[in-house]
């Protein structure tokens, strides 16, 4: 495992570093604008395998995407109704998981029940990674599953020791708050975790 700190002037390069090690089934850690994520390519079945097993994560429960932009959503998603479109004309890019229907013929360990868990991260290097990668990436926690969330390098560290193959450490979190969830597979959404934006916001 190597960890490459994270400042200004080498953002550029760890992108490109973080880049190539998913291009070759590799699994990092890096700062997102809520907590520490877990990313492995998408489509790549070994690597998300991978995430699985370093988690200790159950296979019943999915693991969240995050892409760069909601144009993106057609290599994800069957559709977005009306509630999905206005929620994420509100609140893309930042801390909100969208359930919808996914596209038939993904892997299988980001599905469940025929429903994918996507947003566009808010600002932060999540967002420029998975911009600058051109590829939807997972964007679990960094945690072994049951434990809290990292939020930090070192717990991420303390969690996973040589197990990945890079953490980017972007210093602590900005925020102890998971992203907020909101399933929109129907036209009336339903809160499934309320996180970083408040009900009241979602639903006013």
């Amino acid at each position: 495992m190597s960890s490459l700190k994270l400042s200004a002037s080498n953002s550029d390069e760890i992108i490109r570093q973080a880049i190539s090690v998913l291009l070759n089934s590799g699994v990092i850690a890096y700062p997102t604008e809520t907590l520490y994520g877990l990313g492995a390519k998408y489509d790549d079945k070994q690597a998300v395998k991978q995430l699985y097993e370093l988690k200790k994560r159950p296979h019943e429960k999915t693991i969240p995407i995050i892409i760069g932009s909601a144009e993106q959503l057609s290599l994800l998603a069957e559709s977005v109704n009306d509630a999905a479109a206005d929620l994420i004309s509100r609140f893309w890019p930042g801390p909100l998981t969208l359930i919808l229907r996914a596209r038939a013929g993904l892997n299988s360990f980001i599905i469940s029940d025929g429903k994918i868990a996507v947003r566009v991260p808010g600002e932060s290097f999540a967002l420029r990674l998975v911009r600058a990668a051109g590829f939807p990436l997972t964007a679990t926690s960094a945690n072994i599953s049951g434990k809290p969330p990292a939020h930090n390098a070192g717990m991420v560290t303390d969690y996973f020791g040589s197990g990945l193959d890079l953490v980017v450490d972007g210093g602590e979190s900005p925020s102890t708050l998971p992203s907020t969830i909101v399933d929109v597979t129907k036209e009336t959404p339903v809160l499934l975790r309320e996180g970083a934006i408040k009900p009241s916001l979602l639903f006013s």
